[in-house]
């Protein structure tokens, strides 16, 4: 049988993604539960966040240039390969009743290792196996793939963890990864166009993964934007690890509740991509960044600290969800109308990396923040503990948006070219 190419091979590695997707979110969500029921501790749930987010976040810049020297193939397998192993581990420790809190720890780190590779090396695979005329199209359906597995994920583990368990949540998640595995087999993902060195000098490599930070200090609207996001991502986080504890607090543990909240919120995620996709949003993009995130701020965190019942809950997810993809695809695009082409991997590599470790930190000190910082600020306890830190992150969040407005590098961010070589 002829080898799919082009297009159909990209279905063919999409399609196999999908469902390996749902599969492995499927599983995050048992976890999520496990460790909830194990501890009822936010912080808990938050450092199980923290571990997934930290390699993927620290190896942001390396693994991205690493891809750029591996075939991109053996690359997505090897990554498919390492995030199974760690499900296989859990399963096996689960099925001996040995399974312990320390263990999913390790195991986040592992996943959240491989993660890191396999982004780029997805991207990079499309690129190669794609002509320019339907990136857009692929990239469409790479969201969809990633929310979908949002809105399904939660609904089909709630409905089968009572009949089959967690160990049956993870044999399928297992089966999925073979799907995942089959569809990179079967096709074939051409050699790089232009080659870079397999091992490069050490000063050579240092100086591409440090080319990004420099572009980006180097230019006054890129700088602002990158700090605006190092203190705005500090509170998104608390807003989103916050959620699931808040709702497993408020309803003992009621996992369809959960289930329904998380996919409302995947929803208004397409629905926000959506709109932005068909409209283009504001015609000047620095709104749809400043005015966006206050929005999901306020209407988002806020709501969602104040609310009290699932349709409440639903509403506040929906929009914190919604107004997501104006925030990132207004600042995506003002970059990408300063950055030149040939710098736009390394350049964006190094501003996630940049704004993305306030968002680890505010992963990692929410829950900690919430049932200790607050209940002494406060003088709050039980769950209100948790909405008084919801509520009070949106704020907090909101302002710094608002303060964005101050500076004239971001106010006038539509209006500025890159007219040079750095």
């Amino acid at each position: 049988m002829k080898r799919p190419a082009g297009m159909q091979a990209f279905v063919v590695i999409w399609s196999g993604q999908v469902i390996s997707l749902l599969g492995s979110a499927m599983t995050w969500f048992a976890f999520t539960l496990w460790v909830w029921q194990k501890t009822e501790q936010a912080s808990a749930l938050a450092t199980v966040s923290f571990l997934v987010f930290l390699p993927s976040i620290l190896f942001m810049p390396i693994a991205g240039a690493m891809v750029d020297r591996w075939e991109r193939k053996q690359t997505l397998m090897l990554s498919d390969m390492g995030s199974a192993f760690a499900t296989l581990v859990a399963l096996i420790l689960y099925q001996f009743d040995a399974l312990a809190l320390w263990h999913i720890y390790l195991l986040s780190l592992l996943v959240g290792f491989f993660t890191a590779f396999q982004y780029p090396a997805y991207i990079a695979a499309t690129t190669t196996l794609l002509p320019k005329k339907e990136y857009a199209r692929a990239q469409g359906m790479i969201g969809l793939a990633q929310s979908s597995s949002k809105i399904f994920a939660p609904m089909l583990a709630a409905a089968l963890l009572p009949s089959i368990g967690m160990a049956g949540i993870m044999t399928i998640d297992l089966l999925t990864f073979l799907a995942a595995f089959g569809a990179l087999l079967w096709i074939k993902i051409p050699p790089h166009a232009n080659p870079q060195p397999a091992h490069p000098t050490q000063a050579g490599f240092t100086r591409e993964v440090a080319y990004g930070f420099r572009y980006i200090f180097a230019h006054p609207t890129l700088r602002s934007l990158t700090f605006l996001f190092v203190a705005a991502n500090f509170f998104l986080a608390i807003g989103a690890t916050l959620l699931a504890p808040t709702i497993l607090s408020y309803t003992a543990n009621d996992e369809s509740a959960l289930a329904t909240i998380l996919s409302v919120g995947a929803v208004g995620g397409i629905v926000g991509g959506g709109l932005l996709s068909i409209w283009g949003g504001p015609k000047r993009r620095v709104h749809g960044i400043l005015i966006g995130g206050v929005s999901a701020c306020l209407v988002g965190i806020s709501l969602f600290g104040l609310a009290r019942g699932v349709l409440m809950w639903a509403v506040a997810s929906f929009f914190f969800s919604f107004f997501e993809p104006f925030v990132q695809g207004s600042d995506a695009a003002v970059r990408q109308s300063i950055i030149r082409k040939d710098a736009l991997g390394r350049v964006f590599s190094a501003q996630q990396l940049l704004t993305q470790i306030p968002y680890l930190i505010g992963v990692g000190v929410s829950g900690w923040l919430a049932e200790f910082g607050m209940t002494k600020i406060v003088g709050v306890e039980g769950s209100l503990h948790l909405s008084a830190t919801l509520v009070m992150a949106g704020i907090l969040g909101a302002i710094v948006f608002l303060v964005g407005y101050a500076f004239p590098a971001i106010r006038h961010a539509d209006e500025e070219k890159f007219q040079g070589a750095l």
